[in-house]
């Protein structure tokens, strides 16, 4: 225990530390502060993780807009053809840097948190590193899929019926983030 001397210096009274007690109530305040922090970087690497998968689909969705627009102005729309079901990140002056190209998902080895393009089904697919707090109806591998879909005039989605209107890029099935 300190006490303070008559020149006003702080001194051991007794000469003594901590006492064990002390010392395991520190321990236990640092420890619970430690795994609040970590809790809290953890939902943060996760946040990171979801914002990423939405900030890229975001400047798809305005490359496949950008696209449509100009086989409006050019008098092109059944152009839009070519663009069905084909690889969105075609349409990207500059590629993600976990963009991995397209690969044949059959026997792919591929690391989570990067995106790729599987030529067999024509699909867009990110595989989700933070699995856990990732919810969707597909078997494991976590992955949010994504496809481009001509978009027609009329209530049916007829391609000899109605008149192509547009091309959007679509999440092929539902998915959310836990929290």
């Amino acid at each position: 225990m300190r006490g303070f001397t008559a020149n006003g210096r702080a001194e051991f009274i007794n000469g003594r530390g901590f006492s064990l007690l002390e010392l395991v109530v520190v321990v236990t305040i640092i420890s619970i502060f430690f795994a609040a922090i970590a809790s809290r970087l953890w939902a943060l690497q996760v946040d990171a993780e979801r914002v990423a998968i939405e900030q890229t689909i975001g400047i798809l969705d305005s490359a496949v807009g950008i696209k449509v627009a100009s086989h409006i102005a050019t008098g092109d729309i059944p152009g839009l053809r070519t663009l069905d079901r084909s690889n969105p990140m075609n349409l990207l002056a500059k590629l993600p840097k976990n963009y991995l190209g397209e690969v044949d998902e059959a026997g792919a080895d591929i690391e989570d948190g990067n995106w790729y393009f599987d030529t067999h089904s024509h699909y867009l697919v990110y595989l989700v590193r933070n699995k856990s707090y990732f919810i969707s109806k597909l078997e494991a591998p976590a992955r949010a899929r994504f496809v481009l879909q001509l978009i027609y005039d009329g209530s049916r989605t007829n391609p000899g019926i109605d008149r192509i209107a547009g091309l959007q890029l679509v999440a092929v099935e539902p998915y959310t983030w836990a929290r």
